[in-house]
């Protein structure tokens, strides 16, 4: 859909200057960028890249002379990244979901579905389930019995939704998410090796046949408005009291989160990090990629996780941490500093060594 650069700009609350009444089709990065693309052209690096395509219009950075780069017209964003995200809104094309419900999906006659929905084929509706207006939910969906979802749900293709759930306005399930799913949950007769470990942190245990056994999920999984969980991530539903995931969250790809976990309002899970169960997470907590989370600790409001870090014990609100165990970032850093001198520092110990016992032998060696 063509857009002016007056319209874009207006929407975005942006400066424009320029030909305002040119149009645009779609967003490019600036080398291969056509003369109907905007170029996003957001840092002075890509200076270069506009001269070698053709674009007419540009997003620039503040300051940037239009003409100088020989544009038309150009939009000024102080701050890019949120420019771009406006920009991606007003362009994206969006999902074809079908335009109604599709006779070959399967909707229980006890569920209700709200008004303007759209549903693809082989999706399956459980029984008293109830979805708010304006669903688009794709093919190949299961959305079990019991379950309350919000207004303006996006299920994409083979999303799952677990009995009993209770799910906000505004959800985005990606492609293969699973919300409600049984917790990793079981137990021996007897303690376990790995109750043994645990409980004394010794590698010294009794060896024994043992047989685990499933503990039930009998909770399910709560999820407030404007979550969005990526495609193959899971969050498992609780043992006894239900996992939930507070309003505004997003959640990346191959993400886990376990059974009985607590977490916060806007918090950021990047790809493959995972929170085992029972785990307390904050408002406002930036996970990572690969970061994992220790069961049954608690993680403060505003704590951010750098990638690959495992945490093992509570974190205190607005602690920036690092590193496998996790430590404050400025500890970490020093770990690390260290860490690459020891190959200097060890050459120096083996020389004083070398100097010093070899001295001893030569004084030995001297006739009394």
């Amino acid at each position: 859909m063509p857009h002016t650069i007056a319209d874009i700009a207006q929407a975005l609350g942006l400066q424009a200057e320029g030909a305002l009444d040119l149009t645009i089709t779609h967003a490019a990065e600036p080398a291969p960028a056509g003369p109907d693309a905007l170029a996003m052209a957001t840092n002075p690096k890509y200076a270069a890249g506009l001269a070698e395509g053709r674009a007419q219009a540009a997003i620039l950075w503040a300051g940037a002379d239009w003409r100088e780069l020989g544009l038309k017209a150009a939009i000024f964003a102080p701050r890019p990244r949120w420019a771009m995200a406006g920009v991606s809104e007003i362009l994206d094309p969006g999902y074809d979901f079908g335009g109604d419900i599709h006779p070959q999906s399967y909707i229980h006659p006890s569920a209700d579905i709200g008004e303007g929905a759209q549903i693809g084929p082989f999706t399956s509706i459980g029984a008293r389930t109830k979805i708010g207006a304006n669903a688009r939910i794709a093919a190949n969906v299961t959305v079990a019995e019991d379950v309350e979802i919000g207004a303006d749900v996006i299920l994409h293709a083979g999303a799952r939704i677990g009995a009993r759930c209770r799910i906000g306005a505004r959800y985005i399930g990606q492609p293969n998410s699973v919300v409600g799913g049984c917790g990793f949950s079981f137990v021996t007769p007897e303690p376990s090796g790995a109750e043994d470990v645990r409980g004394t942190l010794s590698g010294e245990r009794q060896l024994r046949a043992q047989k685990w056994h499933r503990i039930q999920s009998l909770g399910a999984v709560e999820i407030g408005d404007d979550v969005e969980l990526g495609a193959n991530s899971s969050i498992d539903r609780g043992t006894i009291r239900n996992t939930v995931i507070g309003s505004g969250t997003k959640i990346d790809s191959v993400c886990q989160i376990g059974h009985n976990v607590q977490m916060g309002e806007d918090c950021m899970m990047c790809g493959m990090a995972g929170v085992a169960g029972s785990a307390r997470i904050g408002n406002r907590v930036l996970l990572a990629g690969k970061v994992a989370v220790n069961d049954n600790i608690f993680i403060g409001d505003d704590v951010i996780v750098g990638g690959a870090s495992r945490v093992y014990t509570n974190v205190a609100t607005g602690r920036t941490v690092l590193g496998d165990p996790a430590t404050k970032l400025e500890t970490q850093l020093e770990i690390r500093k260290a860490v690459r001198r020891l190959p200097r520092l060890a050459a120096q110990v083996a020389a004083l060594h070398a100097a010093v016992f070899g001295a001893a032998k030569t004084d030995k060696s001297r006739p009394e």
